[in-house]
């Protein structure tokens, strides 16, 4: 059996020169200067490159397995206003962190805040953390599955103070799936979720049902 590879270097092998905020508004874009060990044994020059950082996130998958559902939520999107698809996006429920807050904390409060759902911790299973996008933006998404019941989870949520306009949609897992075949959930912890709760699904039942 072959072994899997570790990764030759980490955080210690690289050093970072300079680091200058660039622009600050809703997010912000950090200049970095830095060079990094390569693979001959010898560092690079010194490489300039800009960081988009938006700050982490939680993102939630909301499953109930009696009804085999899931809940996802449609809202407008700016950074989607030049896809095939459309602004308007089926996704997770999802938001930032406040000061001092927990990733589950957080998934627990957009939960409430964008679907009206009331999810308790014992409830909440961890999918994974993963970046979202590395060759240039720093934000890591907190990925988490809850078991909820569906059942009269609909209507129009959100937060004005925050520009939010958010319709709850409950799908049939097996809609959302085929949504997925055709290309029509094009966000990357949507699609993650959904593959992850295929894989996932008999274990799930046994343990939610």
């Amino acid at each position: 059996m072959t072994k899997e590879p570790l990764l030759r270097f980490n955080l210690a092998d690289v050093e970072i020169v300079e680091k200058t905020r660039k622009y600050q508004g809703f997010f912000a874009l950090d200049q970095y200067k830095f060079r990094h060990k390569r693979y001959a044994g010898d560092y690079s020059s010194v490489i300039t490159r800009e960081v988009f950082e938006r700050g982490d996130a939680v993102a939630l998958l909301p499953y109930d397995p009696i009804t085999d559902s899931v809940v996802l939520i449609e809202q407008f999107r700016p950074g989607a206003l030049r896809s095939k698809t459309g602004p308007w996006q089926l996704e997770l429920i999802a938001g930032m962190f406040t000061e001092n807050e927990a990733p589950l904390d957080v998934a627990i409060r957009e939960a409430k805040e964008e679907a009206d759902l009331t999810i308790l911790p014992e409830n909440v299973t961890k999918v994974m953390d993963y970046l979202s996008s590395s060759g240039g933006m720093s934000e890591c998404i907190h990925l988490y599955c809850a078991c909820v019941d569906s059942q009269n989870v609909a209507g129009v949520h959100g937060l004005e103070t925050e520009g939010e306009d958010i319709l709850v949609h409950v799908i049939a897992r097996q809609d959302a799936e085929k949504l997925l075949a055709e290309g029509k959930i094009p966000n990357a912890a949507t699609i993650i979720a959904l593959q992850w709760l295929a894989l996932n699904l008999d274990k799930l039942n046994v343990s939610w049902k």
